[in-house]
C-alpha cells in the first residue's frame, strides 16, 4: 500500500540546509497497524506529513496504492488526502461553531457528497464511535475523549483505506487514552490501515509493528511479539 524509496526531506534555514529525513526506505502493507516513535526532532512528524500527502519529499519516490505521488501538485495531493486518508490530530482540530455532526460532514462537503447522504453517513460514523447521543453538541460541550472520537468519526466518514493519527492521546488522560486506542484497534481489525505517531510506549504497544526514527533515519523496524 505504501512504499517509500530513498526519501529525503530538507529545509533551508538561512544559508544552511537542514536534513530532516535521510534515505528513508519503508513499506507498509494494507491492513497493518504501525506506530512511528522517536524523540522530539527525530523526523517522525515530517515522515507522517510525507506519508499523509501534507508535504512533498525533497527527493525519492513515494508509491501509494502503486501510484507515484512524489511530485504531485497541491490540488492532486488535496484530492488524495480527502478520499484516501483520514487524519486524527492531538488537538482534535474541530471547528468550534459546528456541531459534532457538522464537523464530521466536512470531508464529504469537500468530496462533493450531497446533503442527505452527508448527514446519514455522518450519523453512522458518530454511532460507530459511540456518540449517537452527541450529534448536535458543540465541541465545547464535549469532553476531551468525546472530541477525539468526533475526530475519529470525521477521519473514517469517507471510508479511507488509511488513517494517520498524530499523538492522538497526547491531550487525554490515561483512562480515556485506552478507550481511544481501543477504537483504533477495532478499526484496524475491520481492515483499515492505521499509522500513528507517538512518543508514548504504552500507546505504541497497541500497534503490531513499531518503527523508531532518530536524526532523520529509521533506527529500527520491529514486529510486535504478542
Amino acid at each position: 500500500m505504501i512504499e517509500l524509496t530513498a526519501i529525503t526531506k530538507s529545509y533551508k534555514v538561512g544559508a544552511e540546509t537542514l536534513d530532516v529525513l535521510q534515505d528513508i526506505n519503508l513499506t507498509i502493507n494494507e491492513g497493518e497497524f504501525v506506530a512511528i516513535m522517536g524523540p522530539s526532532g527525530s523526523g517522525k512528524s515530517t515522515l507522517m506529513n510525507v506519508i499523509g500527502c501534507l508535504d512533498n519529499p525533497t527527493s525519492g519516490m513515494y508509491l501509494l496504492d502503486k501510484e507515484d505521488i512524489s511530485a504531485y501538485k497541491d490540488e492532486e495531493l488535496a484530492k488524495v488526502r480527502n478520499l484516501s486518508i483520514g487524519f486524527v490530530f492531538q488537538q482534535f482540530q474541530l471547528l468550534p461553531r459546528l456541531t459534532a455532526l457538522k464537523n464530521v460532514e466536512l470531508p464529504m462537503i469537500y468530496a462533493g457528497v450531497g446533503k442527505k447522504e452527508r448527514e446519514e453517513r455522518a450519523r453512522q460514523a458518530l454511532e460507530k464511535v459511540g456518540l449517537s447521543e452527541r450529534v448536535n453538541h458543540l465541541p465545547n460541550e464535549l469532553s476531551g475523549g468525546q472530541k477525539q472520537r468526533v475526530a475519529i468519526a470525521r477521519s473514517i466518514v469517507n471510508e479511507p483505506k488509511l488513517i494517520l493519527a498524530d499523538e492522538p492521546t497526547g491531550a487525554l488522560d490515561s483512562k480515556t487514552s485506552v478507550s481511544i486506542m481501543e477504537q483504533f484497534t477495532a478499526l484496524n481489525k475491520e481492515g483499515t490501515t492505521v499509522i500513528l505517531v507517538t512518543h508514548e510506549q504504552e500507546v505504541a504497544d497497541y500497534a503490531k509493528r513499531i518503527i523508531t526514527v532518530r536524526d532523520g533515519f529509521i533506527l529500527s523496524d520491529e514486529e510486535q511479539v504478542r
